[in-house]
């Protein structure tokens, strides 16, 4: 993938992600690209649920995404906060959308460098439909009248930050159905400035290609994405063609009109048909990306994935280029470096992060300074409800009971931990059965990684990083441990020179082996031409941050139950009891190194319930807690030499 650099705002350099650069190497490498379209949700809840399958579907592997303009209003600036999110959160390269309609020129600078802040480095520009309450479309006064004036204006403004693309419309659009103007029309967008087409939804698929002969003819050289809009149910198939003016090739009205009342059948035939399409758009040698238009909905454009066998697989693994997921925001692009222990909660890192003027890029440095940003940040604490939470993880009243929980959680009957937003990965499976071993005896491993001696950068579960390299990583393991067998564990650890390690409980308590505050780097890689790249470590300041935020992604999950259950005393119990403790084997050839430590180590009476105490607050009440007061941001109490 290419990277242009340039100048920032403020004259710092900083990494820019084209989607013309995309294209261009879908078009060199022969390998069909594709990306996704969503839109600004009208309530809460439908956000929230639409960011959980944005980052679902980073997974399919789009190139870039693209978020609509919210035009007026609240709208435009949930568009503004959904780029941000995308690229600073998710990870995902993002095309922001900016209409004319209702936006003079400061609003259009307002979102431009809402953009630009975001780290956005792509824009379509387009005229826009006009206000719900008008029949016509007019310019806003002080404002821009054509889209083409839009794309001067950017260019003008932010030169080659941005790259620009604007809509084609290969059946004519609602105030145009000059096939002839709209072309003069789009031949100057392009002589404005912009970089790249996005078509308007379309099914017949030999006129689309007739089109982007003309396209040509007129001497536009640009790529030419097509937009695709997926098949979900007969009557939206119809209401949308209606709608865009879509032509509908007979046959396709004569195969879906047979199962229109059977959504099923309409979604199953409709995705052979439009996948049908997009392979003969493919075979044309002319385009070579597709855009899907997923109307906030993952099944459909999955199963047209499938269909067009492009769905990352074993075979078809999806490239990495860390093992974790990087942030895109602003001057993150280059962060190659991080603590291990925010791997199963990427959003919280980003966030605790987010005001830190540099980022580790070849190696740690400093962390003391900046400080980890604190817990009371949005996204840090636990998420769902405390009734969707009672649902996911039931009403544990042992310790057993909390065992089972991590062992559904391992065997995937449960997709979710406090201290685990996703379901687990293929990653665990060599240890997956060791973990489990564990987990039924009381010790709950929350993060966790195999031994990696050397594999392809393309191995399918390991790999990450450029193409024929070596990929490393050494066997950790954290987990809560009880008091009863802190001590014991401690000192089978130390009587191995290979083990490393930091126990710390919720007061600050540090003790560790390790040789000194410095980083410790547990996945490392080597690739032709490059330094040596060691993307995750272990070092003792950002553990401690680590442990505030775990011990509260604790409390929080006590708190979901009544202050004077069972289930809320034990978790609570656990947290103010327990030690949070990591371990590193340093010998990465030892693949199971770590596990022995551990035999016969059970926690005591852990199958016996837990006992609640009666409450003492007034009218019955448990006394107020102060358990999500800010926590200390990242200290803890003098390190025990061990």
């Amino acid at each position: 993938m290419h990277e242009v650099r340039g100048m920032g705002m403020s004259g710092e350099m900083i990494v820019i992600m084209h989607v013309s650069e995309m294209l261009a190497e879908a078009k060199q490498t022969g390998q069909p690209k594709y990306s996704f379209e969503f839109f600004p949700p009208k309530t809460a809840q439908g956000v929230q649920n639409l960011y959980d399958r944005m980052d679902r579907m980073h997974g399919l592997g789009p190139s870039f995404i693209d978020i609509t303009w919210g035009a007026g209003g609240r709208q435009a600036q949930l568009t503004c906060e959904m780029v941000s999110v995308a690229q600073s959160q998710y990870g995902l390269e993002t095309c922001m959308h900016l209409t004319c309609t209702d936006m003079g020129k400061e609003k259009v600078d307002d979102a431009l460098k809402s953009a630009y802040k975001a780290g956005c480095t792509n824009i379509l520009a387009l005229r826009g439909d006009p206000p719900r309450e008008k029949e016509k479309w007019t310019a806003t006064e002080g404002g821009f009248h054509y889209a083409k004036d839009l794309v001067k204006y950017i260019k003008q403004s932010y030169a080659n930050h941005f790259d620009i693309g604007v809509a084609g419309y290969p059946e004519g659009c609602d105030d145009q159905d000059d096939p002839e103007a709209l072309l003069d029309h789009l031949k100057e967008k392009v002589d404005a400035g912009a970089t790249f087409i996005v078509t308007q939804m379309f099914y017949d698929v030999d006129n689309f290609l007739n089109w982007v002969a003309k396209v040509r003819a007129r001497g536009v050289t640009i790529p030419i994405i097509p937009g695709i809009m997926p098949i979900n149910t007969y009557a939206s198939f119809v209401r949308r063609c209606n709608h865009m003016n879509a032509s509908i090739p007979p046959e396709w009205s004569e195969k879906l009109e047979a199962v229109k009342n059977d959504d099923s059948a309409v979604r199953s035939i409709g995705t052979g048909l439009v996948a049908e399409m997009c392979r003969k758009i493919l075979d044309s040698g002319e385009i070579h990306h597709l855009h899907f238009y997923t109307m906030n909905l993952a099944q459909a454009t999955r199963m047209l994935l499938d269909e067009l066998n492009l769905t990352p697989s074993t075979e078809r693994p999806l490239k990495h280029a860390l093992p974790w997921r990087q942030s895109l925001g602003l001057g993150r692009r280059e962060e190659d470096v991080r603590p291990i222990f925010w791997k199963n909660r990427n959003k919280s890192y980003v966030a605790r992060t987010q005001d830190w003027d540099e980022f580790p890029n070849g190696r740690w440095g400093d962390s003391r300074s900046p400080a980890f940003g604190e817990l009371d940040a949005y996204g840090i604490g636990l998420r769902g409800t405390n009734e969707q939470n009672r649902k996911l993880w039931g009403e544990p009243k042992s310790i057993s009971d909390i065992a089972n929980i991590f062992v559904n959680y391992l065997e995937q009957s449960v997709d979710s931990l406090p201290w685990s937003e996703a379901p687990i990965t293929s990653e665990a499976d060599v240890i997956k059965q060791d973990l489990i071993a564990l987990n039924r005896r009381g010790l709950f491993t929350i993060n966790s990684q195999p031994a990696v001696d050397g594999v392809k950068s393309s191995h399918p579960v390991y790999g990450w990083g450029p193409s024929n390299g070596y990929v490393y990583q050494k066997a950790y393991i954290e987990l809560l441990v009880s008091p009863d067998l802190i001590d014991e564990l401690i000192t089978r650890v130390e009587k191995d020179p290979e083990l490393t390690y930091y126990s710390v409980n919720k007061a600050g308590d540090l003790k560790s082996n390790s040789p000194g505050e410095g980083p410790n780097a547990v996945t490392w890689g080597v690739f032709p031409g490059k330094e040596i790249v060691q993307p995750t470590i272990v070092e003792t300041i950002s553990f401690l941050a680590w442990k505030d935020e775990a011990y509260r992604l604790g409390m929080d999950w006590a708190h979901c139950y009544d202050a004077g259950s069972p289930s809320r005393q034990l978790i609570e119990k656990m947290m103010n009891e327990w030690h949070l403790v990591n371990i590193v084997h340093n010998d990465f050839h030892q693949s199971h190194g770590l596990f022995p430590l551990f035999d016969g180590l059970t926690v005591q009476n852990i199958n016996k319930p837990f006992e609640a105490t009666t409450t003492n607050g007034v009218n019955g009440t448990a006394p107020k807690s102060n358990e999500h007061l800010p926590l200390t941001n990242g200290t803890g109490n003098a390190l025990v030499a061990a």
